[in-house]
This record gives C-alpha cells, structure tokens and sequence, in this order.
C-alpha cells in the first residue's frame, strides 16, 4: 500500500497559526489532500496535548485514528521545537522535530525538558536553551524509539545549517548524539538534488514535510512510502523514512524550492534578490540601500557542496515537485486562490476522489470512478490521474495545466528574505495558444 506521510505540521497553540487547526480539521483536511499518515505537531504544548488525548485513539502500534472515525487519517505524535544558546562564537538558533511512538514517551519528554527550565505553555513551538545534543539525550531517554530530526535544515535563521546561525556538520551541532541522527527534513527553499551536492549528507535519509500553519497548506510537502497495510505502525514508518530504500521510500512530494521564501540572496525592504554569484561581487552588500543582503539556501548549499549540481548519490530517494492544486485552478481560470471559482473546483475535484471512495473508513480499498487507486483526494489529481480522468471531474484546461508541471513547465521567481518566490504555469502568449478557442462562423 502506498502512503503519503506529512509528518510536521502545527496546531492553533503555535504563532501565526490559524485557529481552524483541531483534531477533525486536520483529519478533514488531510483526507480532502489524500495524506494517509499525519504528525500532530506542537504535542509538547499542554492544552494541544490535552486535545490529542481526547480525540485520538490508537489503531496500529505508535498511530492513531479520531475516535469518532471521521477521518481515514492516521495521526502520529510529532512536535517542534527552537532551541536557542551560545555555542562558539555565534548564537544558535535550530529547530528539531521529535516524534513519539506513544503518549507515555510524549509525556516522559515533557517531563525531560521541563526539567531543563522549558516553558511550554507559551507557544505550540517551544523556545528554549537546551542544546541539540542535550535535546537527543532527554528524547531518548524518554524512549529509545522516540526520533530528533533536524527540521527545514537550511532555512538561514532557524535551520541546522543555516547561513545566520547554523552548523556546517551534524557533528558539529550535535556532538556525541550525532550518531542518533539518521535523516534531515530539506525545507521549502530546498530540494532532494540541492542537498545532493554535499557529500556528507549521504548518509542521511532526505525528508519532506509541509511544516503547514493553515489547513490548505497541509502536504505541500510529503513523503511517499510502500507499506503493507498490515505492518502499517509508527516503527514501520520510522524504519521506512530511514532506510534510504527506494522500494520503501518511494520518494518525496517537493515544492518547486524556488518557491520557498529562503531560496535566493536579497533584501526585502528593497524588493532586490540575486545568486550567489552576484552577492559574491556585491560582497554581500544590497546595492539599493547597503544593508547586508540575507544570504539564502542556494548559497549556503553552494558553500557547503563538494560535488557538481546534478550528481545523484546511490540509493538515493527520487523526488517530484508539485504546485498545490488550488493554485494550478487558480493560474489556469486566471482568478486568485480564494476566488469561488476555485473553491468550489477543488472541492468538486478532491470530492470526486475523496478518501470515503479510495479509502473508506472500514479500511477496505476499492476502486473509484476515475480508476485512480494508487492514492486519494488532492494526490490522486496530481501525482496519479491521466489526463482524461482529470479533465472528466474538472476540464482540458486544468488537466494540461496539471501535466506541465507533471513534466516541469513552469517559469520561477526565486523567493528571498521571507518573501515567497512565483511559480508561472505560462509565459506570455503560451496560455493564448495553448487554450485558443476555434473562431466561430458567421451564420450570415
């Protein structure tokens, strides 16, 4: 069985969150996205905490289903949170993700950091000055089966190596509990064959996971695994993720990393981005104002590569890039995102192969109107459907928009500084030609 695994997300106790972020929210929404297995984000926050409890139950070792079985979702125990300390001559600022096989070792890593002075009543995403290696020793502690991963590691202020206050090893932010790491999450403003460049990261295993403050961004980014339904547990997601196996992990569902808002070098007061090779004759100076540039993925990846853009590791886990369909709607009917219009296409589309059709709520799978089995909802239309099964629950337009950024034809504007970058379906006059209408006859 294939399943799609989005595996950090947040919840409304989290900063500039959206308060639709619940329990049966979250389930609805990952259904209508086709996501099979979703994180709980935030687990370390008691009210959140006290949420979970209520609402879940577990239906396979380590993952959970709402109680009132209004999802086919299964939830697992997942949290992030900011560590913030001096080390060397810079103060560091990382975030790590943590995932739990249980409430019980949910709760023994509270009662590890509490330990440790965290105050995590504030927010869903706890700031505190536990260091990396400090922070693996509590989880594990806690449970050996509990996980640290690096989250969004090159995001330049908060990533493991990022350009503001990160590390340039694993080794050099976790120490002796660097042999606990076993994969990295690559963020929005990167992909699989960027971090492909640095020889060290071999041996780490690459995931992807949306890092969603809102319902409508859950998996924009994901990762896809090959799981019997009867092994389906979090070991045997864990197992998965870290095998680096492409017969296990299939591969992960990826923004367009120009589209990440951490991607170029730039300014944003002064609306200025540019490469790396321009920031190098700039010396790191915006030309606009003089202020220093904030240097961003692309860069900090340059500066640790050892290897050629392009090469590929072996056993390395492919990848596919993706725009959220609402988006594809939108560009395609030349409306915004939160037009009606796209609104009620997308619920049109995701209805037509929703998760009670694909993956009912008993467990059982069968076959749906399109044909589509592979996944549901919102993937099923993008990674899976034809082109005529797509057209049949929307139009021609909308599913050759999908196929070209199947095939990757699309146009991007790097995002820099915070500001997200713009992925174009079309260039001037292609969208004229590609949907002309033929001219109509005159009847006299």
């Amino acid at each position: 069985m294939r399943i799609i695994a989005d595996l950090q997300i947040h919840s409304k106790y989290s900063r500039a969150c959206s308060q639709d972020l619940n329990p049966k929210n979250i389930g609805l929404w990952a259904d209508k996205k086709g996501i099979g297995v979703v994180g709980t984000g935030d687990f370390t926050h008691p009210k959140w905490l006290a949420e979970l409890k209520e609402s879940l139950e577990e239906m396979k070792p380590g993952l959970y289903w709402l109680r009132d079985k209004s999802s086919a979702a299964y939830f697992m125990l997942t949290a992030e949170v900011s560590s913030i300390y001096k080390q060397g001559d810079k103060v560091r600022r990382v975030h790590n993700l943590i995932f739990a096989p249980n409430f019980e070792a949910v709760d023994k890593i509270i009662g590890g950091l509490e330990k440790r002075g965290a105050n995590l009543k504030a927010d869903g995403r706890p700031i505190m000055g536990v260091h990396c290696d400090d922070l693996v020793k509590i989880v594990k502690e806690a449970d050996e089966h509990a996980e640290v991963i690096p989250a969004h590691a090159w995001t330049p202020h908060f990533g493991v190596f990022g350009s503001l206050s990160g590390f340039d090893s694993i080794e050099e932010a976790f120490g002796d509990q660097a042999k606990y790491i076993k994969a990295i999450e690559t963020g929005l403003s990167s992909d699989p064959k960027m971090n492909w460049q640095i020889s060290g990261l071999d041996k780490y295993s690459l995931t992807s996971n949306s890092d969603a403050h809102s319902l409508r961004k859950l998996g924009r980014e994901a990762n896809v695994f090959e799981i019997a339904d009867d092994k389906l547990a979090y070991a045997e997601i864990i197992s998965a993720l870290y095998s680096k196996d492409p017969a296990r992990f299939l591969y992960t569902i990826e923004f367009f990393p120009e589209e990440g808002k951490y991607h170029l070098d730039g300014h944003r007061d002064c609306k200025f981005s540019c490469l790396p090779g321009q920031t190098k004759k700039l010396k790191g100076i915006c030309p606009v104002c003089g202020k220093k540039l904030l240097i961003g993925v692309l860069n900090r990846v340059d500066e640790l590569a050892d290897r050629e853009f392009g090469f590929t590791p072996p056993r390395a886990v492919p990848f596919k890039s993706v725009i959220p369909l609402e988006e594809i709607i939108a560009e395609t009917l030349e409306v915004g995102t939160a037009s009606k219009k796209v609104l009620s296409m997308y619920e049109k589309m995701v209805g037509a192969v929703g998760a009670d059709i694909i993956r009912p709520k008993d467990g059982k799978t069968i076959s749906s109107p399109t044909g589509a089995v592979d996944f549901y909802g919102e993937f099923a239309i993008l990674l899976d459907m034809d082109f005529d099964q797509i057209a049949k629950i929307s139009s021609a337009d909308i599913a050759t928009s999908i196929v070209r950024v199947r095939n990757g034809q699309v146009h991007v504007e790097g995002g820099y500084d915070g500001v997200f970058g713009k992925i174009h379906l079309f260039k001037e006059g292609e969208r004229d030609e590609l949907f002309k209408k033929p001219k109509q006859t005159s009847l006299f």
